[in-house]
């Protein structure tokens, strides 16, 4: 008895290998089938089969559409059925998306996140007052937070203000005000959580209770 083997080498590239090769080889099939009415009874079939194959695609949204564009795909776009959604053009599929520019800004002071540029950029347009300046000393309290974090170590005030000056392109300057930030140990204090049960509440003795 003649046995024939067939080698990967030797086989057909799968475009999609999670519906296996026979689903493969069933759209080859389709391909090849000369009747349209079979052809069109036959992608239905195989799209079916491959909806079983594929159970979280009924998670997505429109899967069956899904479904229709893979056989599509897996055909090579060499099928010609009636399909009951738009077909899929292998020009859209080989389509490059449009390129996503990188923000530049506040690049040189990455520490101090993206962020800082919308408030800074927020705070110019408020009226010149109290709350204004109030808010460019929040903002660089920010920064100063956000560079310790980033550095580990400690900073002075004028390397923030001087910062603020460059990021704010020389709008907010606050050398003169003749302020100091808050203090480093005020910054990176960590807050304990309100359920957190200390170790002298957990050694305090208890009242006893009067009969």
């Amino acid at each position: 008895m003649n046995f024939d083997l067939e080698y990967n080498a030797e086989r057909s590239h799968l475009i999609i290998p999670e519906y296996g090769r026979h689903i493969q080889k069933l759209i080859d099939h389709c391909i090849a089938l000369e009747d349209v009415e079979e052809r069109n009874k036959m992608a239905k079939a195989i799209v079916d089969v491959m909806g079983n194959l594929q159970p979280h695609l009924r998670d997505v949204p429109d899967f069956k559409h899904k479904l229709w564009d893979q056989l599509f795909i897996m055909a090579d776009f060499k099928l010609d059925v009636d399909s009951p959604y738009e077909k899929l053009e292998k020009a859209a599929l080989l389509e490059k998306p449009e390129r996503l520019e990188y923000p530049k800004y506040a690049s040189k002071y990455r520490y101090y996140g993206n962020n800082i540029q919308a408030m800074i950029k927020t705070a110019l347009t408020w009226e010149d007052g109290e709350p204004r300046d109030a808010l460019y000393f929040a903002i660089a309290n920010h920064m100063k937070k956000c560079y310790l974090n980033w550095n580990k170590d400690t900073v002075d005030d004028a390397i923030i203000f001087k910062h603020l000056i460059e990021l704010s392109k020389g709008q907010i300057d606050l050398t003169d005000k003749n302020e100091t930030l808050s203090e480093v140990k005020d910054l990176m204090k960590k807050k304990n959580p309100t359920n957190k049960v200390t170790n002298k509440q957990q050694n305090k003795p208890r009242p006893k209770k009067k009969f």
